[in-house]
């Protein structure tokens, strides 16, 4: 898999930024993810932890859906790896010994539907004031947008580690 990753700009407007740094912790965990086989991808990083660099797909998939659908837009989005009785299952349920291509596939088919779905809402925003139809706190585009790059920053930092773990492979 060839990962398209471009630096955030270093103008433009805070829209252009936000969305810039995004899309670069999106790219960075694509990147993390190239040319691994479906068993290195589910390879766990110590006992007793469950995370996965397929784990992590899974998770930021779910935050992405979370975010977007169920708080921006108010919509009725049902996890799609966990529930209340596996809260842990977007890592829990990647079984180095059994995930196949397919399994890879959809992961990643499901991470990039709900990062598009984002980027439709993020473009059809009138500004970043706009504030969640959903959750239990109104927040504004700009806190969602300030929290994801956050989020995916820190598990870009597992991402990092998981990678080094399974070839050697280090840095950005």
């Amino acid at each position: 898999m060839t990962v398209d990753r471009r630096e955030p700009p270093d103008q433009g407007s805070e829209l252009d930024i936000l969305t810039g740094f995004l899309d670069f912790h999106r790219q960075t965990l694509a990147m993390k993810c190239a040319d691994l086989t479906p068993r290195q991808l589910a390879t766990r990083s110590v006992e007793p932890s469950s995370l996965s660099l397929l784990g992590l797909v899974r998770h930021l998939a779910e935050v992405e859906r979370n975010w977007f659908r169920s708080t921006l837009m108010g919509e009725e989005a049902a996890p799609l790896y966990y529930s209340d009785d596996d809260p842990d299952g977007d890592f829990d349920a990647v079984d180095p010994a059994t995930v196949t291509q397919a399994d890879v596939d959809q992961t990643f088919a499901t991470w990039r539907a709900e990062t598009a779905y984002g980027d439709a809402r993020i473009a059809e925003a009138e500004s970043l004031e706009v504030l969640a139809l959903g959750g239990r706190t109104k927040r504004s585009l700009r806190w969602i947008l300030v929290h994801l790059v956050e989020e995916y920053s820190r598990h870009n930092g597992h991402a990092d580690l998981l990678r080094e773990r399974i070839d050697g492979r280090t840095g950005e």
